[in-house]
């Protein structure tokens, strides 16, 4: 999937647009809930070899488009590298994950933006009250 296919995804299923909220950095677009401005996905361009698995015979500095996405903590371990998706880069990697655009399929991307949405939005964290 291209930056544009999931701009294209994020404004069709979610009714969201980029926000570029860094002074200077217009690569960098996160995408909000529309009632709580929650984050449920950011897109970052980030060197390939900042990940883990990183094997390739092409340039260490490649960069390419990650999205980082909210996962529920019972979804973890049921991807992994060789579906495009790493622990989160520049993010609590316990409640995120970086997914690299042109190594994911478009069905397991589709699925995780959806789960990351619904994991951000208004009333998914249940409180314990006592």
């Amino acid at each position: 999937m291209t930056r544009e296919e999931f701009f294209n995804l994020c404004g069709e299923q979610y009714g969201t647009s980029p926000d570029y909220p860094f002074d200077k950095d217009f690569e960098t677009a996160v995408f909000r809930h529309s009632d709580t401005q929650k984050w449920y996905a950011i897109m970052m361009k980030v060197q390939r070899s900042k990940f883990s698995s990183y094997k390739s015979q092409s340039s260490p500095y490649e960069t390419v488009d990650v999205v980082n996405l909210k996962l529920p903590i019972e979804l973890f371990g049921s991807f992994a590298p060789s579906d495009g998706v790493y622990p989160a880069y520049h993010m609590n990697k316990q409640h995120w994950i970086s997914v690299i655009l042109k190594d994911v399929q478009a069905d397991t991307l589709e699925f995780l933006v959806g789960v990351s949405f619904d994991a951000t939005k208004r009333g998914s964290i249940k409180k314990n009250r006592k």
